[in-house]
C-alpha cells in the first residue's frame, strides 16, 4: 500500500506524477527478461494521455502514442478500440472514419486489408510536422507499448471484449491494461474475464450513481470533472481504489479534482499540465493495488 500523508502539496504530487515511474525506452528484445510494468508501479497520482494526448499529438496514432511515451509526461496511454468487419480490433474513437482520416464511412465496414489503406489526417491546430500515417491495430499497440507503459483501452464495441481479453491474456498484460466502458455490464464482464475493469461515468450519470455498487468489479472509476463537488466526493469515498477524472485539460480543472480527492487525471494535454505550476493541497488518500 502507498499512503499519502495529508495534506500534501499539489506541486509535490504533480512532480511524482510527471517523473515517476521512469518509463523504459530499451527495445523489447533487450527487455525480454524483465517483467511487464503493472499498475502497482504507478505513482500515487497518475496522468493519462487521453487518445495519446489529442491536443498535442494526432489522436490514436502510433506516432502520437510514441511521442507521449517518449516525452514521459503521462504514465498511462489511452487508446480507443473498434472492431472491423473481419473481427480485427483497431485504434479509433469514432464509429466512422470521417473526422480523423482521409476516408469516410463506418469503421465496422472495413476489412483489415482496407484498414491498411486508411490514413490519419493530423489536425491543423497541432504543433509540429505530423505526417499522414496508417492507423494502428490494437495488436500493434499492445506489441509496441504493452509492458513498457500501462495502457487504457476503451472497448467502443461491446462485442469486442472477448477478443480483447484474449489478446491481453496472451501477452501476459492482465495487470498492465485497463479495459474501459461506460456500461456497468461491460465492466462486470471485463472483470469476469480476468481484466482490469474501468468504468467511465458522465456528470449526469454521476448524479444518481451509487458508486459502492461498482466496487466489487471496478478497478478504476473514471469520473467526469464537470460533476458536482458532492458527486465527485461520493466517488472518491466509494471504496474503489482508483478514481481518475476526465477529460481534464486545464490546470484549474486538474487542481480542483485533485483537491476533491481524485488520484489521477485523464487529459488531452499532458504536456501542458506537466509543465504548469499547481496550487493548493491534495487530500491524502491510500492507494492500494486491486
Amino acid at each position: 500500500m502507498v499512503t499519502l500523508a495529508a495534506p500534501v502539496t499539489l506541486a509535490a504530487v504533480t512532480a511524482l506524477a510527471v517523473t515517476g515511474p521512469t518509463l523504459p525506452h530499451a527495445p523489447a528484445a533487450a527487455r525480454a527478461d524483465r517483467p511487464p510494468l503493472t499498475v502497482g508501479a504507478l505513482p500515487p497520482v497518475v496522468y493519462t494521455a487521453h487518445r495519446g494526448g489529442s491536443l498535442e499529438v494526432p489522436e490514436n496514432s502510433m506516432s502520437g502514442l510514441t511521442a507521449a511515451f517518449e516525452r514521459g509526461t503521462a504514465q498511462v496511454l489511452d487508446v480507443d478500440t473498434r472492431m472491423l468487419r473481419d473481427g480485427t480490433l483497431v485504434a479509433m474513437h469514432d464509429a466512422t472514419l470521417n473526422r480523423t482520416t482521409d476516408r469516410t464511412g463506418p469503421v465496422r465496414s472495413l476489412s483489415l486489408k482496407e484498414w491498411h489503406q486508411v490514413r490519419i489526417r493530423p489536425g491543423s491546430a497541432l504543433r509540429g510536422a505530423w505526417k499522414q500515417e496508417r492507423p494502428p491495430t490494437v495488436a500493434e499497440v499492445l506489441d509496441r507499448f504493452g509492458g513498457k507503459a500501462v495502457l487504457m483501452l476503451e472497448a467502443k464495441d461491446a462485442d469486442s471484449l472477448k477478443s480483447l481479453a484474449k489478446m491481453v491474456h496472451a501477452r501476459g498484460l492482465t495487470r498492465s491494461v485497463f479495459v474501459n466502458s461506460n456500461k456497468p455490464a461491460v465492466a462486470m464482464r471485463a472483470h469476469r474475464l480476468g481484466l482490469l475493469a474501468q468504468l467511465w461515468r458522465s456528470a449526469k450519470q454521476m448524479r444518481t450513481d451509487r458508486f459502492e455498487r461498482f466496487r466489487p468489479y471496478v478497478d478504476l472509476l473514471d469520473v467526469d470533472y464537470r460533476a458536482r463537488d458532492k458527486d465527485l466526493g461520493r466517488a472518491v469515498h466509494s471504496g474503489i481504489p482508483r478514481v481518475w477524472a476526465h477529460t481534464v485539460n486545464t490546470p484549474h480543472q486538474r487542481d480542483r479534482v485533485l483537491r476533491l480527492g481524485c488520484n489521477g487525471v485523464i487529459t488531452d494535454a499532458p504536456g501542458l499540465l506537466s509543465r504548469t505550476p499547481v496550487k493548493g493541497q491534495v487530500r491524502g488518500l491510500p492507494l492500494t493495488e486491486g
